[in-house]
């Protein structure tokens, strides 16, 4: 059908034969082929000119609408795969807002035809039920077919409330840890462990709990700065709690193992460029926050 319409606009078989790059005999061929299949003559032939039966009329401007949105749809993906737009679909922890905020409100601008949808779940949001394009993780990933690519790694401190601290004091050295109320940022209210590393030093792994335990990092934040009891933060979003005098680090002189950031998508190519580029913005983002 594509060939018979380049026939019929270019006027000849020779003429669509070169700009199709075939042969002449093939491009006739083709032709031959489509109308012994429509059982109709599209074209009356002579030694000096060509020109469209009624039906072969009829038929190429049938074939020119569908060639036309099949180029039209073409140019849509190519659209979609060179220049960001459409609605981009985003899964991340409430906790991580203001970061994905920060990193995605300047690719908008640059984008007007770009936009966001934004699912702020603290629970792990399945993102092919749910038709999510970019989904931001922090710590440990399950394993499954989804593919995860680390953004940047965070370095994790304790943090209690200045107010706690006058009241309660802070523990000394790991091992006191135990005796302090700690937030557990978990599904279920269980036991959660704490390894705690110093150079020159065996590792100290500490068996804490407290009386609060939930999935939502932002509720665990507010709790913790009314002075309920310690908590595990990283420390992007611990250090401005510092500075304002808000907070005080527990155990400073000692470290945890970082946790990483990643973005994790359905497929591992092909992706569109809102996609491609929101990761990239979120990267450049991170990698300039201090850790």
């Amino acid at each position: 059908m594509a060939i018979f319409s380049r026939v019929v606009e270019s006027g000849s078989m020779s003429a669509a034969a070169r700009e199709l790059a075939m042969t002449t005999s093939a491009v006739s061929q083709q032709i031959r082929q489509l109308e012994a299949e429509t059982g109709l003559a599209l074209l009356h032939r002579s030694t000096r000119s060509l020109s469209t039966t009624v039906a072969g009329q009829t038929y190429y401007e049938d074939c020119a609408i569908m060639l036309h949105a099949a180029q039209a749809a073409e140019q849509r993906l190519s659209d979609l795969r060179d220049e960001p737009r459409g609605e981009l679909r985003v899964a991340f922890p409430v906790g991580f807002s203001a970061h994905l905020a920060a990193a995605l409100a300047p690719l908008l601008r640059a984008h007007p035809l770009l936009s966001l949808r934004l699912f702020a779940e603290d629970r792990r949001v399945d993102l092919i039920a749910e038709r999510i394009d970019l989904a931001i993780r922090v710590g440990a990933l399950a394993d499954s077919t989804l593919v995860a690519r680390r953004l940047t790694e965070w370095r994790h401190v304790l943090l209690a409330a200045s107010a706690f601290a006058q009241e309660h004091g802070l523990p000394q050295s790991p091992g006191e840890l135990a005796r302090f109320p700690v937030l557990n940022l978990s599904v279920v209210n269980q036991a959660e462990f704490i390894e705690l590393y110093r150079a020159g030093e065996p590792a100290h792994r500490v068996r804490v709990n407290g009386p609060v335990a939930g999935n939502s990092f932002i509720a665990l934040q507010h709790i913790m700065l009314q002075g309920a009891g310690i908590m595990r933060m990283p420390g992007p979003d611990a250090t401005p709690l510092i500075e304002a005098g808000l907070a005080v680090p527990v155990l400073p002189e000692w470290s945890m193992a970082p946790v990483g950031v990643y973005a994790v998508t359905v497929q591992r190519d092909s992706q569109p460029a809102k996609v491609r580029l929101a990761i990239a913005a979120l990267r450049e983002y991170l990698e300039k926050m201090p850790s």
